[in-house]
């Protein structure tokens, strides 16, 4: 199979041996499984009179890691493609947007495209949790300084999240009675001309969110607990000593199976939950992280063969 990988810029400027990323691992097993994994990045897409082309390099396996061949540099059509796994990073900007938008003019019939991009356009990773709000804490979604005051009036301790960042950026805690409570405010609403997630402030948060993992329709058993770092009251440091193992409680599964069912009917085949005493804090459509080291050397398994496997089952679910 022909498969391209549409990854974000500051990933292929360090593209080999980082086998943090959930694409090294993604890629690695499509390659050893005999496919043919094209890498590019958004600003490499491109539409010519209504065709959708991809450039830059294919990747190839040496030594049990992965390289770019860029002997050579390539252009082509997107629908030449079977499969693409279109996982920039946010923030899901107006050049992200774009991107999507080329996308529009890839026959879905010819490549099967993870996730969709017009799902991905559609669905922001804060405000759409709110689709599955028996199972988020209290939230208000708003630009109002006022609102989110009489928000933390009511609710005490409040975690404030811009719509479109991600590994945490912009995300403050914010306690009734803090002198600084209209500065940041102000702040994270850009002086209330942007909207914002406003949740309430869940305690057990200050033991770390976890990562609960889905792709097909289905919730896997394997997740990880993201910890706290740097002295913050957020996971924002990815390494060893900040993702540790954890247990998916048949309560999870069972709460969030629908949800798995419910994303993958969105054309949103892969995702990733962030829990914290089963409330959703925000759902990981853009590029989810699947922690696929942490989860292979705390389970002794090899969940990239899993996944991999997940995603090909349903391409050939399409086809039949």
């Amino acid at each position: 199979m022909n498969i391209l990988f549409v990854i974000d810029r500051v990933e292929l400027k360090y593209f080999e041996f980082n086998n943090l990323v959930t694409n090294f691992w993604l890629i690695k097993e499509f390659l050893e499984r005999n496919n043919e994994v094209f890498i590019t990045t958004i600003d490499k897409l491109s539409l010519n009179d209504g065709i959708a082309y991809a450039s830059g390099y294919y990747s190839f396996l040496k030594e049990g890691n992965i390289f770019l061949d860029k002997t050579k540099y390539y252009k082509q059509k997107i629908e030449d493609f079977r499969l693409v796994m279109f996982r920039p990073d946010p923030p899901v900007d107006l050049d992200y947007i774009n991107a999507t938008y080329v996308f529009d003019f890839v026959d879905r019939n010819k490549t099967f495209v993870v996730n969709d991009t017009k799902s991905i356009r559609d669905f922001n990773e804060k405000m759409h949790a709110v689709l599955f709000k028996e199972f988020m804490p209290k939230n208000l979604v708003s630009s109002s300084r006022q609102e989110i005051i009489e928000f933390l009036k009511e609710n005490k301790e409040i975690i404030l999240k811009p719509l479109n960042k991600c590994f945490g950026a912009g995300v403050m805690y914010l306690k009734e009675g803090d002198k600084n409570t209209s500065v940041i405010i102000n702040s994270v609403t850009n002086n209330e001309t942007n909207l914002v997630m406003v949740q309430k402030y869940l305690p057990e948060a200050i033991y770390g969110d976890k990562r609960v993992l889905m792709a097909g329709g289905e919730v896997f058993d394997y997740c990880v607990r993201k910890l706290p770092s740097n002295n913050d009251f957020k996971f924002n440091e990815h390494n060893d000593k900040c993702v540790v193992k954890e247990v998916l409680t048949a309560q999870e599964k069972e709460n969030f199976t629908p949800i798995a069912q419910k994303l993958n009917s969105m054309g949103i085949y892969t995702a990733g939950l962030d829990v914290v005493s089963g409330k959703i804090l925000e759902v990981n459509v853009t590029s989810p992280c699947y922690f696929i080291k942490e989860i292979n050397n705390a389970f002794g398994i090899n969940f990239e063969k899993i996944l991999t496997d997940k995603i090909f089952d349903k391409i050939c679910a399409l086809c039949s």
